[in-house]
């Protein structure tokens, strides 16, 4: 017998679940002594490598004190691939830390210039990669 592939439902709630966690600041190894488990089992729920039960779904939820449904959020819809690319993003630690503080700048003046200074080097990483070669 085949062991069963995670579907994209699988991952979307991993990745969820791991969004969920660094936003609430916690380490996998946190998460997992939370809800009774090794890290490396959190590891494999976040990538989307083992299935999560409802019973644990319900659990994850608890401690990360969200509603459960905030775990199938981009799942499916419309909006679809625009969602998942923005959740994917936010699944990065970086990422997330940037938007944090991002958030926290109240001056519109200085968000704009900020914003358009990450602009301008991420415009800029592609040319400096194509003198290097």
């Amino acid at each position: 017998m085949r062991p069963r592939r995670p579907t994209s439902i699988d991952v979307a709630v991993g990745r969820n679940v791991r969004i969920r966690r660094l936003a609430k600041g916690l380490s996998q190894s946190q998460l997992a002594k939370r809800l009774g488990l090794s890290f490396q089992q959190v590891q494999k729920c976040e990538v989307g490598a083992g299935r999560i039960g409802s019973g644990r779904l319900v659990r994850i939820a608890q401690v990360l004190e969200i509603p459960v449904a905030v775990l199938f959020e981009g799942v499916d819809g419309p909006a679809k691939a625009r969602t998942q690319t923005l959740l994917r993003l936010l699944a990065d630690a970086r990422a997330l830390r940037l938007a944090q503080a991002f958030a926290a700048i109240k001056d519109v003046g200085l968000r704009l210039s900020i914003a358009g200074l990450v602009e301008e080097v991420a415009a800029a990483i592609p040319r400096r990669r194509r003198r290097r070669k």
